[in-house]
């Protein structure tokens, strides 16, 4: 069992921090965890309250009969390290600490998360954040939106780690009204202990995850990234949006996260060898997530692009080359099932140039009866 499946796959969650006062974290977190129909138990924890949201609160996380399988802990930075403590002593194994005041607030915050991440790994714990968004698995049999984003997620193919909470939850927004749903969401936050590695290595054989979205601000272990990222991109695509290109957007993000950002240059060969997708707009990398989501990833480099024109065709057959693509040779089988239906003027070489005169449903009906079978992409 991966160290995530406690988080990603719980069957019973503590809410160390649930609160009934509206427009709290503790308050939104147990609202999405109820409205969203998580399958498994949850356990608010809150001294103050009996009862949170119609369930039974308890005093301490040691005060619960049951076994626990993750911690949410949304509770002032000076008591976290307590907790975490309590949690090892109840046999918890997941935690994600969406409490801020660590690394990002300057030294003191440092110092903090630096003995966070030292019980973490003392007990063998797996931790998300701190100063994260949350998490979520769409997977009927979990259901499990335990972050505090404003809208509930929609069911996709997208696993999505952000290394900034707030974009996170506004990129989930986004996605929804594009209605580009996604398996799962990952805020690492601080990153003191999973980071976009942990994702990578996690998603690439979780068969529900098809590509992976990532928006990063910093690669702590460039050498673990790419010898992961070159494994799953074999399998599934990888796409990142990475921050900080500039040398104001590296102290921004330092001080955003208390992550050093690298240099750009090196983050961009680094991705490059390591077969992820670079963008560098929420716009690209969305258009580009969509395609994936649509289309099956090709096998080859061999491309055939149909076109009822023939200027864009020489402008795609361009493009094609200049990235290291070939233009695929179309049998001569391939051809007469063109000749079939096209106009007689039209051109059955590649790039397949059906002429501005050719109908609309040509495309749509006949891509769907015939294919070409030594082409990998139908660029239209």
């Amino acid at each position: 069992m991966h160290g995530l499946d406690k988080i990603m796959r719980p069957r019973s969650i503590a809410v160390i921090g649930a609160s009934t006062k509206e427009h709290t974290i503790g308050s939104d977190i147990m609202k999405r965890l109820l409205e969203y129909g998580y399958t498994g138990k949850i356990y608010p924890i809150n001294p103050k309250d009996s009862e949170i949201h119609g369930l039974k609160a308890y005093p301490s996380i040691l005060d619960v009969a049951d076994d626990i399988d993750m911690a949410l802990i949304v509770i002032n930075a000076k008591y976290v390290l307590s907790v975490i403590d309590q949690c090892h002593q109840k046999g918890i194994k997941g935690v994600v600490v969406i409490s801020a005041g660590f690394k990002e607030t300057g030294a003191a915050g440092a110092e903090l998360e630096k003995q966070l991440a030292a019980k973490i790994q003392e007990y063998g714990m797996t931790l998300v954040g701190p100063n994260c968004l949350g998490v979520v698995n769409t997977d009927p049999a979990v259901r499990l939106d335990a972050c505090f984003a404003e809208s509930l997620p929609i069911r996709g193919d997208v696993g999505f780690v952000s290394q900034s909470g707030a974009l996170g939850g506004g990129i989930l927004n986004i996605l929804k009204d594009l209605n580009l749903g996604f398996a799962q969401f990952i805020s690492i936050g601080n990153q003191a202990d999973v980071n976009a590695d942990s994702a990578i290595e996690y998603w690439e054989n979780v068969d529900d995850v098809r590509q992976i979205l990532l928006y990063m601000e910093s690669i702590s272990d460039p050498k673990k990234f790419r010898k992961l990222a070159t494994s799953t991109t074999k399998k599934k695509p990888i796409l990142a949006l990475k921050a900080g290109r500039s040398a104001a957007g590296a102290s921004a993000a330092s001080s955003h996260t208390g992550s050093l950002a690298g240099a750009d240059k090196a983050a961009d060969a680094l991705l490059k060898q390591s077969g992820v997708i670079r963008e560098f707009t929420l716009q690209n990398l969305f258009n580009t997530a969509k395609v994936f989501s649509h289309c099956p990833i090709p096998k080859g480099d061999r491309v055939a692009i149909v076109t009822n024109s023939g200027g864009p065709g020489i402008m795609a057959t361009d493009t094609v080359v200049e990235c290291g693509m070939q233009m695929a040779e179309l049998s001569d089988a391939t051809k007469e099932k063109l000749r079939s239906f096209l106009p007689a003027a039209a051109s059955v070489k590649n790039p397949v140039d059906m002429i501005a005169s050719a109908p609309l449903d040509i495309i749509s009906k006949r891509s769907r009866q015939y294919s070409l079978t030594t082409a990998s992409i139908w660029s239209l």
